[in-house]
């Protein structure tokens, strides 16, 4: 009983972490791990709990998506592709490679939430048209790295949507938090029939997660953006610095 109440304590960490933030992995990837699931594993069954925690945000952020389901539907079409493509690339590497390949994807999130702060000074050279297509690229791209691992895979997600709609940034969280949402729903049904998914914990971890998503949203409202930015930012310092450690000095 101990073990399940620390599982979904960790699983609301994990969810307020997401929905505001984009970064559950920082709790229930770690919290996985030190109920002794092997790496692979555990980013699979932390990808089964993560779809309540989409549920949750959605439920919480009805007001800052309505009119936006058609944006989420189209973004979404692009990341689902990419996880596919993704889950089979975690199924076909050794998980060496994949321990080692992480922390310099969630670093490179991390600088690019603070570099989208500055979108516009960025991007007004860029054709418009050109600029489109570049970010709908990157959005396949992202999805094939949530499908594959996940970690830190919403901030990047987060970002490109910045670039992408003109919304304020409550509006694009919550877009975020639905298409991350659809594109762990496709991650989960292929890892349901392929791999191996720790049911006795991703349950636990799914109640708390769907608890913090919900909360999130409700924290983000009041945060100032620029706080939110470079939380970002600094939880990302402090995942990729110790899956580093892990991957090369342990």
């Amino acid at each position: 009983m101990g073990i399940i109440i620390y599982v979904i304590l960790g699983g609301i960490v994990a969810g307020v972490l997401s929905s505001a933030a984009s970064f559950a992995s920082l709790a229930s990837y770690p919290l996985l791990l030190s109920l002794g699931i092997p790496p692979v594993y555990a980013n699979v069954t932390n990808d089964a709990a993560l779809i309540w925690n989409s549920l949750g945000a959605i439920l919480s952020s009805g007001r800052e998506l309505h009119g936006h389901w058609k944006q989420v539907s189209y973004y979404a079409i692009f990341t689902v592709v990419g996880s596919i493509i993704g889950c089979f690339l975690l199924l076909s590497f050794p998980a060496k490679v994949f321990e080692k390949v992480v922390p310099f994807f969630i670093l490179l999130a991390g600088t690019m939430i603070i570099i989208s702060g500055r979108k516009k000074a960025l991007t007004q050279e860029i054709p418009s048209s050109w600029k489109k297509l570049f970010f709908m690229f990157m959005l396949i791209l992202v999805g094939i790295y949530a499908g594959y691992f996940g970690a830190a895979s919403g901030v990047v997600i987060l970002v490109l949507l910045t670039y992408l709609n003109s919304s304020n940034f409550l509006v694009t969280n919550a877009i975020k938090n639905a298409v991350c949402g659809l594109t762990n729903l496709t991650a989960l049904i292929i890892y349901s029939f392929t791999s191996h998914i720790y049911w006795l914990y991703a349950n636990p971890l799914a109640i708390g997660m769907f608890i913090g998503g919900y909360l999130g949203p409700i924290i983000v409202r009041n945060v100032p953006e620029k706080a939110i930015r470079w939380v970002i930012a600094i939880l990302s310092i402090i995942q990729a610095g110790i899956y580093f450690y892990q991957a090369y000095f342990v």
